[in-house]
């Protein structure tokens, strides 16, 4: 939850910098796609798009959803990877891409989401859904819940695998803010970034082969899916990194056979190619400290959770500033750690283009009579 702010700013820094005016960049490279969109990572800064609200339909993308509702499960302890998932009949029979699982077939959920990122296996989406949500109407229903949440506004979900349903649309914008959401979410790159994996052994060998060429095409690539039908066209959203500067890009609705992946690695080419990003603050950076009321400490200090960084364009200049907004009150004990305190804002052009929460890096406790009189007794004491 956001917290109230207090009209209170402290100036961390004013740094007059050589870095890119955004406003000046290149132009973006002609890209034979109905719809896509180019973005910075850790900022969410868009770099170029064309129909990025267009609904469109997402076909396999729609796996990058399943992936992150069934991690986020884990880390919440709702589930495990070693859960054993057991394949019904209905998973069974799903067409489409699939890893050929049989009724009764029981995998680890570690391998049945493997076989979802690299397999693109409607079968284990399906078995997925149903172990994760209990039926995959009760999973379809966590999805929208899920896309809400994230403010993909112009998403609807009917299935977990993405099998044409006039129903089941996306835009490239959502598919752009749902990609950064799941980069950060823990074994789903890993899992995307996987090429080649056996699924079975002898006496009947399955190795499965990444759908996205990218992940040996270009230099860089961990994620994220591809997806087709005939009524979607060829989609993929792709994510690239270069030191601390991440892209993802997506296409959607592309014709020619292998076009999905030669216009993202037109888009990528043109965000490494035209901008640069400048790590400010790693994740975890202890930011400054807050006042604590009636804590046993009288200050706590906080911490941004995310790395916080500029993003710039090559030639031109461009000032930046971070900001702390405060929150109003000051907060009491006890106090949680995790417990937003505030914002760490960073502005480009006196625009704000970043805002990270700034949180309790440590337990605060009550501090209790006994010692509250102490500490009225210590200061009556060097008063005197």
């Amino acid at each position: 939850m956001i917290l109230p702010k207090k009209s209170w700013l402290v100036v961390l820094a004013a740094l007059c910098l050589l870095c890119p005016n955004l406003a000046w960049a290149a132009a973006a490279p002609e890209i034979n796609a109905p719809a896509y969109l180019l973005m910075e990572a850790q900022s969410g800064e868009i770099l170029a798009s064309a129909n990025a609200d267009a609904r469109r339909y997402p076909a396999s993308t729609t796996k990058i959803m399943t992936l992150v509702l069934a991690l986020e499960a884990v880390e919440r302890g709702e589930a495990s990877l070693e859960d054993n998932v057991t394949t019904s009949e209905y998973a069974a029979s799903m067409g489409g891409s699939q890893v050929y699982l049989y009724v009764g077939e029981t995998r680890t959920l570690q391998e049945m989401l493997v076989a979802v990122a690299v397999g693109s296996g409607n079968d284990a989406s399906v078995a997925v859904a149903e172990h994760i949500g209990g039926s995959v109407g009760n999973f379809v229903d966590m999805m929208n819940k899920r896309a809400a949440e994230l403010g993909m506004t112009g998403t609807h979900y009917a299935n977990p695998h993405g099998l044409h349903d006039p129903e089941h649309y996306t835009t490239a914008g959502d598919m752009a803010i749902l990609a950064r959401h799941a980069i950060q979410v823990p074994h789903l790159l890993e899992y995307t970034g996987i090429y080649e994996y056996q699924f079975r052994g002898e006496p009947n060998p399955l190795i499965l082969w990444n759908t996205n060429r990218l992940l040996k095409w270009y230099d860089g690539v961990d994620g994220l899916k591809t997806g087709y039908t005939s009524e979607a066209g060829r989609n993929l959203v792709a994510t690239a990194t270069r030191g601390d500067f991440r892209l993802i890009s997506v296409v959607m609705g592309v014709e020619p056979k292998q076009g999905h992946f030669t216009e993202s690695m037109k888009l990528l080419n043109y965000g490494f190619n035209n901008y640069s990003y400048q790590l400010l603050y790693p994740a975890g950076s202890l930011i400054c400290s807050v006042p604590v009321e009636k804590g046993v400490a009288q200050r706590v200090d906080a911490k941004i959770e995310q790395a916080a960084g500029v993003l710039s364009q090559t030639g031109g200049g461009a000032d930046f500033a971070t900001e702390i907004v405060a929150v109003e009150p000051w907060p009491q004990a006890p106090l949680a750690a995790g417990t937003q305190l505030g914002e760490l804002q960073i502005l480009q052009g006196g625009q704000v283009v970043q805002s990270l929460p700034l949180v309790a890096a440590a337990d605060v406790e009550k501090i209790g009579l006994l010692q509250c009189w102490r500490e009225m007794l210590t200061s009556a004491c060097a008063l005197n």
